[in-house]
C-alpha cells in the first residue's frame, strides 16, 4: 500500500478550522468584554468612607469625592494618603472585575491572559 501524505483520515484540517472558527469568536467576545468593561464605573473609598474615587473600567479617575472633616489643612499628607488608597481600591476592583470576565471567557485555558 503507499503512504498517503497529510493527515491521516483528514480529521486535523477540520479540527484546525472549528479550532480557528472558535478562536475568532473568542477573540469577538473578548472586545465585546473589553468595550463593556470601558463604560463601568468603579468606586472605592478609604478613611471609613470620607473619600470616595470613582474610575472607569478604562482606568481614568472619573470623580473624586471628599467629605468635610477630612480636609485639614494642617493633614494634606493624610488627604493625599486616602486619595491614592481611594484610587488603588477602586483599580483592583478594575482588574479583579476583567480578569474574571476574562478568565471566564477563555474557560482558564493555560497561556490565555
Amino acid at each position: 500500500m503507499a503512504k498517503r501524505g497529510g493527515f491521516p483520515g483528514g480529521g486535523m484540517p477540520g479540527n484546525m478550522a472549528n479550532l480557528m472558527k472558535q478562536a475568532q469568536k473568542m477573540q469577538r467576545q473578548m472586545e465585546e468584554q473589553a468595550k463593556e468593561m470601558e463604560t463601568k464605573e468603579f468606586t472605592a473609598t478609604a478613611g471609613g468612607g470620607a473619600v470616595e474615587v470613582t474610575i472607569s473600567g478604562k482606568r481614568e479617575v472619573l470623580k473624586v469625592k471628599l467629605s468635610e472633616e477630612v480636609v485639614d489643612p494642617d493633614d494634606i499628607e493624610m488627604l493625599e494618603d486616602l486619595i491614592v488608597a481611594a484610587t488603588n481600591e477602586a483599580i483592583r476592583k478594575v482588574d479583579e472585575e476583567s480578569g474574571a470576565a476574562m478568565s471566564k471567557l477563555t474557560g482558564g485555558m493555560p497561556g490565555m491572559f
